[in-house]
């Protein structure tokens, strides 16, 4: 039952995703990252005074890295709702499992090894060629640029993710871990605001600005419930469910913002989802201990 919070996690963060796609509208990407960093830490502070977890942590040099990498990653998701169908940039941010596989291959051939690793460099190769189906449509559209930036997001999900394993094998709480994260969307925010500008509130309507409170806090729910998966789930069941967050995203996608996917695109998605859980499965045979991803 525990790998069931990865579903409630999934489902937060694409709930969330809408609110990006509809505040991108009128506030600026480090805009959104900030508001989504306040709110969150507000929050998380509520949450883990509540809760009675000290904001104190012994590994705060580990909690900088994996922010700057988070926030790197986060932004360049919040471009990718911007510009992109919904369903198109989740998908590319879920490409975080196919990148922990492009790792772990990429050490094989380092190290000589790569003859063992032959499955996993299929499944690789597999995740990119449902990426080229995907942005393939949205050359037409000059979405090249914003597709190439999800992508990288996913990047930065699945380096993300090595950095929560080793806080969790610290001990590090969960909440705690998700409240350093806001805390650093936040400042990154903030000093992005300075140089962009910040957007008068009299020039922005009342719908658009009602979103920026859910999506700070669809944030936090989404992380803390992943990161509790994966600290308490089976690994595989976990990574599996992750996916879900594609089918809620492109429901979202179809049915809040109409948005026309190419059955081209809609055959890159399935061949990605594919090619990560095949990924999963063949990482978890040979590395019974390491986790999949978390974002």
């Amino acid at each position: 039952m525990q790998a069931l919070w990865m579903v409630w996690g999934s489902f937060f963060f694409a709930t969330m995703a809408v609110g990006i796609k509809i505040a991108s509208s009128e506030f600026n990407l480090f805009e959104l990252v900030f508001y989504r960093g306040v709110v969150s830490v507000i929050f998380m502070a509520l949450v883990l005074r509540a809760r009675g977890t000290p904001l104190r942590t012994p590994v705060p040099m580990m909690h900088a890295w994996r922010t700057l990498i988070g926030v790197l990653s986060l932004g360049a998701w919040f471009y990718a709702i911007a510009h992109l169908p919904l369903a198109t940039a989740m998908t590319l941010n879920y490409m975080s499992g196919v990148w922990v596989a492009a790792f772990i291959v990429g050490g094989a051939l380092l190290y000589g090894q790569a003859q063992r690793q032959g499955p996993l460099m299929a499944t690789v190769l597999m995740g990119f060629a449902g990426v080229v189906m995907m942005l393939r449509p949205t050359l037409d559209q000059n979405q090249l640029f914003a597709g190439l930036i999800g992508l990288l997001s996913g990047l930065g999900a699945a380096m993300a993710y090595l950095q929560v394993t080793a806080l969790g094998k610290v001990g590090e709480p969960e909440g705690r871990t998700v409240f350093y994260f806001s805390l650093g969307s936040a400042v990154v925010g903030l000093v992005g605001i300075a140089f962009t500008g910040l957007t008068p509130w009299t020039a922005v309507s009342w719908q658009t600005s009602i979103w920026l409170i859910p999506i700070g806090v669809l944030g936090a729910l989404g992380q803390w419930c992943m990161t509790r998966a994966y600290s308490r789930g089976s690994t595989l069941l976990v990574a599996n469910l992750q996916y879900s967050g594609i089918v809620f995203g492109a429901f979202y996608s179809l049915v809040l913002f109409g948005d026309q996917i190419p059955l081209l695109g809609w055959a890159g998605m399935g061949v990605i989802v594919a090619s990560g859980l095949l990924a999963t499965v063949l990482r978890t045979r040979a590395l019974p201990d390491t986790p999949a991803e978390v974002h």
